[in-house]
């Protein structure tokens, strides 16, 4: 996988395949009135990322775009720079693994050798200090309006995914304005984030002007992450944590949670929201929504 200039982010570029092959598996059980029921569970695999000679970790996934969640995870890790070549990305389907490749050889002893368990979903790990990278770090100021967190609100909540088919997942979203451009899942919410990472990184995309999405809570992790990837603000239907809340107030990242139709919350970076749609008017428009639904 070659580093290419910047796609046409005019479309949605990846969504969700809930069909797709080895993701899910049929398994068979019964109902609360024990009857036989057959329902599509997730599927998870290890996937082992190398880069250079250098065996980093070993990660538990879906399976799905495994060279993104390799690029992601060692960019979101500080073990791939802006100063690195890519030279290759190479996934062997028959052992699970991924090798990434640099120009020049690596070196990270001291950092694979402390390393914090996280708060996310399939055990997160982070190598080294969580907060590496960040000391004087000021995201752009980039506004944010309503009507955007609607829209993407509404159009990825219908969005066809893996969530709807099987449940038990997380999903990522990459957006621009109001359009969502990148959907990734993965059964932990750090997982998803990294693909969308990897993917950035390997169509050389920048975040300046980006709004991340995710299903999952904002934890430091999440904020960690989403503020090394560049992106300016970060929104979520779930919660925050205090220490998620803190980092994002000190790098200048807008972050919005509990956002469940018309209502959200912000707790950093107010001053960069601006409200261009009545939260009526939003409820209004749902509930036209459901009652043609129900016709």
């Amino acid at each position: 996988m070659q580093l290419s200039t910047a796609p046409d982010l005019s479309k949605y570029l990846i969504a969700p395949d809930p069909s797709a092959a080895r993701l899910t598996r049929a398994v068979t059980g019964h109902d609360e009135t024990g009857q036989p029921v057959t329902i599509n569970v997730v599927e998870e695999r290890p996937l082992t990322i190398f880069l250079n000679r250098r065996e980093i970790v070993t990660a538990m996934t879906i399976g799905d775009y495994p060279e993104y969640l390799a690029l992601g995870f060692l960019r979101n890790q500080g073990m791939l720079s802006a100063a690195d070549t890519i030279t290759g990305v190479e996934y062997e389907d028959d052992i699970d693994t991924v090798v990434v490749r640099t120009a020049t050889e690596t070196d990270f002893e001291d950092k694979l050798a402390r390393k914090t368990r996280t708060s996310g979903c399939a055990v997160g790990t982070v190598f080294g200090d969580m907060m590496e990278g960040l000391d004087g770090l000021q995201l752009p100021s980039t506004t944010v309006k309503t009507s955007w967190l609607y829209a993407l609100s509404n159009k990825i909540n219908r969005t066809p995914s893996l969530y709807l088919e099987a449940g038990a997942i997380h999903g990522t979203v990459l957006c621009h304005q109001d359009r969502p451009l990148v959907y990734m899942e993965d059964v932990g919410r750090h997982n998803a984030v990294d693909k969308v990472a990897g993917w950035m990184l390997s169509e050389n995309v920048s975040g300046t002007d980006k709004i991340l999405y995710t299903t999952g809570r904002l934890t430091s992790e999440m904020v960690i992450k989403t503020a090394q990837m560049g992106i300016p603000a970060l929104v979520s239907r779930s919660g925050f944590t205090a220490w998620g809340v803190e980092i994002a107030q000190e790098v200048g990242l807008t972050l919005i949670g509990r956002m469940r139709g018309q209502r959200f919350t912000c707790l950093s970076g107010e001053n960069r929201l601006i409200r261009d749609m009545d939260p009526a008017h939003v409820a209004r428009e749902s509930g036209k929504h459901q009652r043609k639904a129900g016709k």
